[in-house]
C-alpha cells in the first residue's frame, strides 16, 4: 500500500475584490503610536514604501488602520518583512489586531512586552520564524479571541496562563517544537482545562509528552475540535472525552496512546471525523454505533483484539471514508457495507479478512476505492457496472493463475487533476507572469493550504499525515496585487470566519514570497469591509469534485445553522435570506410562501401560464422586478423532502444560456414551488402547433435545434457531475423573446454515474412517444436515452406532428415515407410540415441526423456533442446557399450568414456557461 504523506494539487483563483479593515483617518497620529511604528520600521527591512512621514494614520500607511488617532490594527502578512519584533511594540497600546503571518524573515523571540497590549483580540503569527518560548504571561491578554502561532519554531512548554484567556475561541499552536505536558490547573496556576469557551484546540505536530489529562474534557466546554495528532503522547484516552458533547473532530493519531478506547466514545454523536490511527491502542475494536454523523473514520495500525467486522461498519449512513488497516479484523466483509449511500473509500488492508469480496448490486455510486491488500480473500464477485478501484494484491485470489487480474496489482491513484480552459489565441506571458483563468497575464499570489483535518476521502488511496493544497490567486483587472491586498488575502484565509466544515476541516495558509507588488492604491485603506469571495475546483483522477472550501462565501457569512432534522432537510438552510446557508447551491434564493403568493396576486387564475399533472405554472414578478415562472406542485404530486432538495441542488448547478435558469424555490407551509426565469414565447410544441403565432421557418427551426442540442450537450458533457434529463420533449423546450431555445423541466433528471459508460439503473420514467425503447427494456438509463428523445424532437421540427398520432409513432411514419420510393425524399414531402417550403437546403442531412438519434441501439446513436456539430454544419450549408443566391434570409438571432458558426465548446463563452455567475476563475494543477 502506498502512503501519501504530502500532496499538492494547485488551484488558480481570480479574486474580484479584496478588503479587510476599515480605516478611520484622523488628523494626526498619537505620539506613542508613532514611536512604536517607527521602532518597527527601524527593526525591519522591506517595509511598505509609503511608510514615510510623521503621521501614519493621516498618511494611510499600508497595513495600518486607525481609530480616533490610535493605531488599532496592523495587517502586514506576506510582505517579505525581515527582522525581529522589537520590545517597543508595547507603545501601540490601543492595538486590537496584529497579523504578521507569512513573513519568514521575522525571527527571534516573541518579546514579553507584547503582553502589555491588553486590547489585543487577534494575534496571528502563522508561518514566520519566531523561536524561543511563548511568553509566560500571555494570559494577560484577556481580550484575546483568536490566537494562532502555528508553523514557527516556538519551543518550551505551553504556558499555563493561556488558561486564563476566558474569551478565547481559537487556539492554534500547530507545527512548532513545543514540549512538556499539556498544562492543567492545579489550584495555584491556570491550565487549558479552564478554556471552557474555546472551540478549537489545535496542538498537533509538536513534541508534547505525557498523557492526555482527563481534566481537559469538561461537560461545560464548548470544544468542537481537539487536535493532538503527531506528538509524543502516551497513556490511555481518558473516558472524560465523552463529556464534551459538542465535539465534531477528534484527532489523536500519530502518538503512542495505549489501552482500550473508552466505551463511551459513541456518546459523541456530533463527531464527523475520528482519527485514532498509528497508536498502540488495544482491547476490543471500538463500538461506534449511534455516531450517525461520522463521515471519516481512521483507526489503522493499532493492536485491537482479533474480531470479525463489527456491526457499526454497515450502520453509519453518513460514512464516506473507512480506514481500518492493520486492525486485526477477520472473517468475511459484509456485502451491505458497500451499499452505504455516501461511501467513497474503504481501506481494509493488512488484516485477516477471508471468504468472498462481494460488491452488491446496491453499491454506492460514490465508491471509488476498495483496498483489501494482504488479507485471505479467496474470491471476488464483481457487479456489472461497478468501476471503483479494487486492490486484492497479496490475497489467495491473486496467487497462481489469478495474478494476472487487474485487481491483483497495487494501483496508484493520481491525486492531481488539471482542468483546461481555452485562450484564443494562446496566451504567452513574459517575465514571471502566468496566464490566469480569464486569459490575462498576471503575477499570482501563491501559497499552500495545510489542512489540520480533512475528509478528502477519495483523493488518495491510503491514510495520510497531512494534506497540502497549493493555490494561485490572481488579481482581477490588473496584473499584480499591492501589499494591502496580499495581506488581506492571507488574513482572511487564516481567520476562516466562514464555515467550511461540510467539505473539509480547518487549515492554515503559508505563502511563497510575493514577487511583484503593485503600487498602493490611495483608497485601499478607506475601503469598506466587504471581504473576499473565493473558491476552488479540485479534482482527482478518480473523481472530479467541487471544493467549496477554499472558500468561501463571504467575510460576513453567517454561522452554519443547526443540522436539519430527518423530517425537514431544509431546516439548516436559514430562512428567507438570499445569502443564507446554502452549502451546495449557487445563486438560488429561498422564497417564503407569502412572497410568492404576493407576486402572483394570490395565485390568481389570470396568472396561470401552464398546467400539467404536477400542478400549475404561474407568471409573477418578484421584489427585484424580474419576471418569473412559478411551478407550484399540487398536493398529490409532492415529492419527498429529500428528493425535492436533490432536485434543487441539481438545478442550481446548471448555468447555460440554453438551459432555463432556476431563480429560487419555496419549501414553506407544506408547499413545493420552483421559481424559474420567465420565458415569454411558450414551448416549442405550442409554436409548431401555431398557438404562439410565431412563424418558424427552416432556418429558425435549425436554430432551435442547435440551441436545444447545445443545452443538452452541456448537461451531458460539461455539467459536474453530468446530468441525464430523462424527459426531453417539445413541451420542455421553451423559446424566449429572441426565439432562443432553452431546455426546461428537470423533475425527472438523474445524475449520471461515474462509470465509464454512465449507466444508471432506475425505474423507467419519461413521456410516452419520447421514451427510449432500449431504456424501457433494460432499465439501464444512459445519456443516449436523451439522444433518442431529442431525435423525436427533431422529427417534430420537420413534421409538426405529435410523437404518436392515429396510433402511429412519428419514427415509424418517417421510416415508411423514406422506404416507400426509390427517391425517399419525394414521399417525405407528404409528411413534412406544410408551413415549410418544399425545397429545404440540408433536409437530407437533417433527416439522417434525426434518424441516427432514434436508432434502436443506444451505442449506434451519436452523442449530443456530435449532434451539435452536425446541426452547425447544416446551418453552415444553408447559410452558404443563401449567400450564393444573394437572397435575404431569416436567420435566428446570434447566427450570421457568413463565417463559421461558433462552437459551444470554445473559449470564454464555454467558461461562463459552465461556471455561471461565480466572481472568480479557477484551475487546479
Amino acid at each position: 500500500m502506498m502512503v501519501y504523506t504530502e500532496m499538492g494539487p494547485r488551484i488558480m483563483v481570480l479574486l474580484s475584490l479584496i478588503s479587510i479593515q476599515i480605516s478611520i483617518v484622523a488628523a494626526s497620529t498619537n505620539s506613542a503610536d508613532v514611536l512604536g511604528l517607527n521602532a518597527l520600521k527601524s527593526s525591519w527591512t522591506n517595509t511598505p514604501p509609503n511608510w514615510v512621514g510623521s503621521d501614519p494614520c493621516g498618511s494611510s500607511w499600508e497595513g495600518v488602520s486607525c481609530t480616533n488617532s490610535r493605531v488599532t490594527s496592523l495587517v502586514l502578512g506576506g510582505m517579505n518583512l525581515v527582522g525581529s519584533l522589537p520590545r517597543d511594540i508595547s507603545s501601540l497600546s490601543a492595538l486590537q489586531y496584529l497579523d504578521l503571518s507569512n513573513n519568514k524573515g521575522l525571527t527571534g523571540n516573541l518579546p514579553s512586552s507584547i503582553v502589555t497590549l491588553t486590547d489585543l483580540s487577534t494575534l496571528i503569527l502563522i508561518g514566520c520564524s519566531f523561536s524561543g518560548p511563548i511568553p509566560d504571561l500571555i494570559g494577560s491578554l484577556q481580550q484575546l479571541v483568536y490566537l494562532s502561532l502555528n508553523s514557527n519554531n516556538f519551543g518550551g512548554p505551553i504556558p499555563p496562563s493561556i488558561g486564563s484567556l476566558s474569551n478565547l475561541s481559537w487556539l492554534d499552536l500547530t507545527a512548532n517544537q513545543l514540549n512538556g505536558t499539556i498544562p492543567i490547573s492545579n489550584g495555584t496556576t491556570s491550565g487549558l482545562d479552564k478554556l471552557v469557551n474555546t472551540r478549537h484546540f489545535h496542538l498537533g505536530q509538536n513534541q508534547l509528552v505525557g498523557g492526555i489529562p482527563s481534566q481537559l474534557f469538561q461537560p461545560n466546554m464548548k470544544m468542537i475540535h481537539v487536535i493532538l495528532d503527531n506528538n509524543l503522547l502516551n497513556g490511555s484516552i481518558p473516558n472524560t472525552i465523552g463529556n464534551v458533547q459538542t465535539l465534531e473532530v477528534v484527532r489523536l493519531n500519530g502518538n503512542s496512546l495505549n489501552g482500550p478506547v473508552p466505551s463511551n466514545l459513541n456518546s459523541l454523536t456530533n463527531v464527523s471525523e475520528l482519527y485514532l490511527a498509528n497508536n498502540k491502542l488495544n482491547g476490543a475494536v471500538p463500538d461506534l454505533t449511534g455516531m450517525d454523523l461520522l463521515n471519516y473514520v481512521d483507526m489503522s495500525n493499532n493492536s485491537f483484539n482479533a474480531s470479525t467486522v463489527p456491526p457499526w461498519f454497515t450502520s453509519l449512513q453518513s460514512l464516506t471514508t473507512l480506514m481500518m488497516e492493520g486492525t486485526q479484523l477477520q472473517g468475511p466483509i459484509p456485502v451491505n457495507l458497500f451499499s452505504l449511500p455516501q461511501l467513497q473509500t474503504v481501506i481494509l488492508s493488512n488484516n485477516q479478512l477471508n471468504g468472498t469480496l462481494n460488491v452488491s448490486t446496491n453499491y454506492s455510486n460514490e465508491l471509488t476505492l476498495v483496498d483489501c491488500t494482504n488479507n485471505e480473500i479467496a474470491n471476488y464477485t464483481k457487479t456489472t457496472g461497478f468501476t471503483a478501484d479494487v486492490i486484492l494484491a497479496d490475497n489467495p485470489i491473486c496467487r497462481g493463475n489469478g495474478s494476472s487480474q487487474s485487481y491483483c496489482s497495487t494501483q496508484e491513484s493520481n491525486s492531481s487533476f488539471i482542468p483546461s480552459y481555452n485562450c484564443t489565441p494562446n496566451v504567452v506571458c513574459s517575465s514571471n507572469k502566468v496566464p490566469s483563468p480569464s486569459c490575462d497575464c498576471a503575477y499570482p499570489y501563491i501559497g499552500t493550504l495545510h489542512f489540520i483535518s480533512s475528509s478528502f476521502s477519495n483523493l488518495q488511496n491510503a491514510s495520510f499525515y497531512k494534506f497540502l493544497l497549493t493555490i494561485q490567486i490572481f488579481p482581477k483587472g490588473q496584473d499584480a496585487f499591492n501589499r494591502t491586498a496580499v495581506s488581506s488575502i492571507g488574513t482572511l484565509l487564516n481567520l476562516q470566519p466562514f464555515q467550511i466544515k461540510d467539505y473539509f476541516g480547518p487549515f492554515f495558509f503559508i505563502d511563497e514570497n510575493y514577487c511583484c507588488f503593485a503600487a498602493a492604491s490611495s483608497t485601499t485603506n478607506n475601503s469598506s469591509n466587504t471581504g473576499i469571495i473565493a473558491g476552488a475546483v479540485v479534482g482527482s483522477s478518480v473523481l472530479v469534485f467541487l471544493l467549496i472550501g477554499v472558500g468561501i462565501y463571504a467575510y460576513r457569512l453567517k454561522k452554519r445553522a443547526e443540522r436539519a432534522s430527518e423530517q425537514n432537510p431544509f431546516a439548516s438552510w436559514g430562512s428567507n435570506e438570499e445569502g443564507g446557508d446554502f452549502p451546495r447551491l449557487k445563486g438560488a434564493k429561498l422564497f417564503s410562501f407569502e412572497e410568492l403568493k404576493k407576486c402572483t396576486d394570490n395565485f390568481s387564475e389570470a396568472n396561470i401560464i401552464g398546467a400539467g399533472g404536477y400542478g400549475k405554472v404561474y407568471k409573477g414578478t418578484i421584489a427585484s422586478g424580474q419576471l418569473v415562472a412559478i411551478k407550484r406542485a399540487q398536493q398529490g404530486s409532492l415529492q419527498g423532502a429529500h428528493e425535492f432538495k436533490t432536485e434543487i441542488e441539481l438545478l442550481s448547478r446548471i448555468n447555460h444560456k440554453n438551459v432555463v435558469e432556476l431563480v429560487g424555490f419555496c419549501y414553506d407551509q407544506g408547499e413545493q414551488m420552483l421559481v424559474y426565469e420567465y420565458i415569454p414565447n411558450g414551448t416549442l410544441n405550442e409554436n409548431l402547433a401555431g398557438k404562439e403565432k410565431k412563424k418558424l421557418d427552416w432556418m429558425r427551426r435549425l436554430s432551435v435545434a442547435l440551441d436545444s442540442a447545445r443545452g443538452l450537450a452541456y448537461l451531458h458533457e460539461l455539467a459536474n457531475p453530468p446530468i441525464i434529463h430523462r424527459d426531453i420533449k417539445s413541451n420542455n423546450i421553451l423559446l424566449d423573446d429572441q426565439l432562443t431555445a432553452k431546455v426546461a423541466d428537470f423533475g425527472l433528471s438523474k445524475l449520471r454515474g461515474d462509470s465509464e459508460k454512465g449507466y444508471v439503473t432506475t425505474q423507467v420514467k419519461g413521456t410516452l412517444g419520447y421514451l427510449d425503447p432500449e431504456y424501457y427494456m433494460t432499465q439501464q438509463l444512459t445519456d443516449k436515452s436523451d439522444v433518442y428523445s431529442f431525435g423525436v424532437v427533431l422529427l417534430e421540427l420537420l413534421t409538426a406532428r405529435a410523437p404518436i398520432a392515429r396510433g402511429k409513432h412519428i419514427v415509424r411514419v418517417v421510416n415508411e415515407a423514406l422506404d416507400g420510393s426509390e427517391d425517399p425524399y419525394t414521399n417525405l414531402q407528404e409528411v413534412l410540415d406544410p408551413n415549410l417550403d418544399t425545397n429545404l437546403v440540408g433536409l437530407e442531412k437533417f433527416v439522417e441526423l434525426a434518424m441516427s438519434c432514434v436508432r434502436d441501439s443506444g451505442a449506434e446513436r451519436p452523442t449530443m456533442g456530435e449532434v451539435v456539430r452536425e446541426v452547425e454544419n447544416i446551418i453552415q450549408l444553408v447559410s452558404s446557399n443563401l449567400n450564393k443566391i444573394k437572397s435575404p434570409a431569416t436567420i435566428s438571432p446570434g447566427y450570421e450568414t457568413e463565417g463559421i458558426i461558433p462552437s459551444p465548446y470554445s473559449g470564454e463563452d464555454l467558461f461562463h456557461n459552465s461556471m455561471g455567475s461565480l466572481p472568480f476563475n479557477v484551475e487546479s494543477q
